[in-house]
């Protein structure tokens, strides 16, 4: 029987500098995400929107996202199959296009998961894996734009 699940986060805006949005640069796009559990997130716009390079943006949240939703579904799936995952990195690449009337949107995200397995007789397996992996991926079966990935699998001590 399908479950469903909700979620829920509250985003307090905490870039009012003194006159709030009295012009587009009056204000800092400064906020935090909370949500019940763990520690509030700093967020703010890229830099390229008036944003600050040193809190998460939402672009950089969704690319996280993808990467992680990918990274749990393909562990997962490497336990159930008896495949012995010892190290996993990602880094992942999206790509934004602005559509000149203010607006814009995400027109590809590429993973690149590098994973290390324990025993060579995995490895063919730990490849094949991320695609199943990516069927699985909460995230990227939400999105309308295309999640690829590239990954590279080594082996311990090889």
């Amino acid at each position: 029987m399908p479950r469903q699940h909700s979620y829920r986060t509250s985003v307090t805006w905490t870039g009012n500098t003194g006159s709030g949005t009295s012009n587009y640069r009056a204000y800092d796009r400064d906020h935090e995400v909370h949500a019940e559990g763990p520690p509030p997130l700093p967020g703010t716009a890229d830099p390229a929107f008036r944003g600050t390079a040193d809190r998460w943006n939402p672009e950089q949240l969704l690319l996280a996202s993808l990467a992680q939703c990918h990274m749990l579904s393909y562990l997962a799936l490497s336990a159930l199959e008896g495949v012995v995952i010892v190290a996993y990195t990602d880094d992942a690449e999206g790509t934004m296009a602005e559509d000149g009337a203010g607006g814009g949107r995400f027109t590809e995200v590429v993973l690149r998961p590098r994973v290390e397995v324990a025993s060579a007789d995995d490895a063919e397996r730990a490849r094949t894996l991320h695609g199943d992996a990516h069927e699985k991926c909460f995230i990227a079966n939400s999105v309308n734009f295309p999640v690829r990935h590239e990954p590279v699998v080594t082996v311990r001590g090889a």
